[in-house]
């Protein structure tokens, strides 16, 4: 007998529940890997915060912290 579904029953379903939970997989996992491999400032810190944490460890000097802090401003 036909069950309302073309003959194929519940099993065509959950190859396209699986389907789009695979496509939904994948798409998570490149947007994961993408955001780890960024090179950007993903730390949260400002510019600023940063200028200062090396004018801190000595990695610049006075002179070289206030001309890049003027042209942060």
């Amino acid at each position: 007998m036909m069950d309302g579904l073309g003959g194929h029953g519940w099993g065509m379903a959950w190859w396209w529940i699986i389907g789009i939970v695979l496509i939904v997989l994948i798409v998570w996992l490149v947007t994961r890997t993408a955001s780890r491999s960024n090179p950007g400032n993903t730390s949260g810190k400002s510019a600023l915060d940063i200028l200062q944490e090396r004018y801190a460890r000595g990695d610049i000097d006075k002179a070289e912290f206030e001309d890049r802090k003027k042209d942060l401003m």
